[in-house]
């Protein structure tokens, strides 16, 4: 059952967004819905085009993605992880086309790209009145990766609302219009809701994160300040977790979806091992297309100071920095990573 995405939704408009301080970003708005009416391929050019020009500018975030390489995939030369970190720049780019189409686009238009494996699952699990978590990671293709599920199934989609009023506002009317409901990342109560009564949810906990029940899960090898809240909301609902990972493919070729059959054995009984198990997938994944994952993203951050400060001005010894945390904290070095 495919979604609608020229539904209304039943959100009232802010009057306060026709205030002049939202103008610059109302001609943004209209931007991104000029490019939603472009050609695919030209589309992707365009994005490719911005991210190269973005790459070349002092922006603190090349720093930052820089910085991510050299933790997660040290093992490859530093020449390789700079062409990784330049076609990153160009991924990031295609994801600003990539949310103009998805929020303004016809279902023609996005679906006639998309190859999906693994809706069988779904549809199964659905059929037997059961709740289904579909276990996202955030990569480039993370927005259009969300949108294309809501457009073929009725689902909701978890997200991270924005202080922006007129961001909020388009989450809300774009994301909104292709799901069958948005849900902020803090309000458990609601996604129990919805999977105790059969539904399916969208879910994306693999940012740093660290708020009440944050645990360091090592990533790559190196601990980090990971949501665990997926064991307990599959506790709680009897939902079953699939994963569910997108691909950017060459050219103009489109995605392929991928949604894999539901974890067995999850919940453990073991938060902080269930949520290795699933950064275990994503270091698949991005080993698979590693320019795809949001390097941009302070993954690293520690849960107390004492934890090493892998984004300051100078570089850090990866494996000196976390002998020390372990030795200061009196813990066992972390699980060693799949390769």
């Amino acid at each position: 059952m495919s979604v609608d995405p020229g539904r209304k939704m039943d959100v009232p408009f802010p009057a306060k967004l026709l205030a002049p301080q939202y103008w610059p970003a109302w001609i943004g708005v209209g931007l991104l819905r000029l490019l939603a009416m472009l050609p695919y391929p030209v589309m992707l050019k365009l994005g490719a085009a911005l991210g190269a020009l973005a790459f070349r500018l002092p922006l603190p975030q090349r720093r930052v993605a820089r910085r991510n390489l050299a933790l997660c995939l040290p093992e490859l030369p530093a020449a390789e992880r700079e062409r990784i970190l330049r076609e990153h720049f160009r991924a990031v780019g295609i994801t600003v086309g990539e949310t103009a189409l998805i929020w303004w686009g016809s279902n023609e238009k996005v679906l006639s790209r998309v190859r999906i494996d693994g809706l069988e699952h779904v549809d199964r699990l659905q059929e037997q009145g059961r709740g289904v978590i579909l276990l996202a990671a955030h990569f480039t293709t993370l927005e259009i990766s969300a949108g294309i599920f809501t457009r073929t199934r009725d689902a909701y989609a978890v997200y991270k609302p924005s202080k922006n009023a007129l961001v909020e506002y388009l989450f809300q009317t774009r994301r909104g219009a292709v799901s069958a409901g948005m849900i902020p990342r803090d309000d458990i109560r609601a996604m129990i809701r919805v999977l105790k009564s059969g539904g399916i949810v969208w879910y994306s906990p693999d940012q740093a994160f660290r708020g009440k029940g944050a645990e360091l899960v090592p990533l790559f090898g190196v601990p980090a300040a990971t949501n665990a809240a997926t064991s307990r909301l599959a506790k709680l609902t009897g939902a079953a977790v699939l994963p569910y990972f997108s691909e950017r493919l060459p050219g103009d070729a489109g995605y392929q979806v991928t949604i894999g059959a539901p974890l067995e054995g999850f919940p453990s009984g073991d938060a902080v091992a269930d949520t290795l198990r699933f950064h275990r997938l994503i270091e698949a994944q991005v080993r698979h297309v590693p320019e795809q994952y949001l390097w941009l993203h302070k993954r690293f951050k520690g849960l107390s100071a004492d934890y090493p400060d892998f984004y300051g001005r100078r570089p850090v010894d990866r494996e000196a920095a976390l002998a020390a945390f372990r030795d200061a904290a009196g813990e066992r070095p972390p699980a060693p990573h799949s390769t």
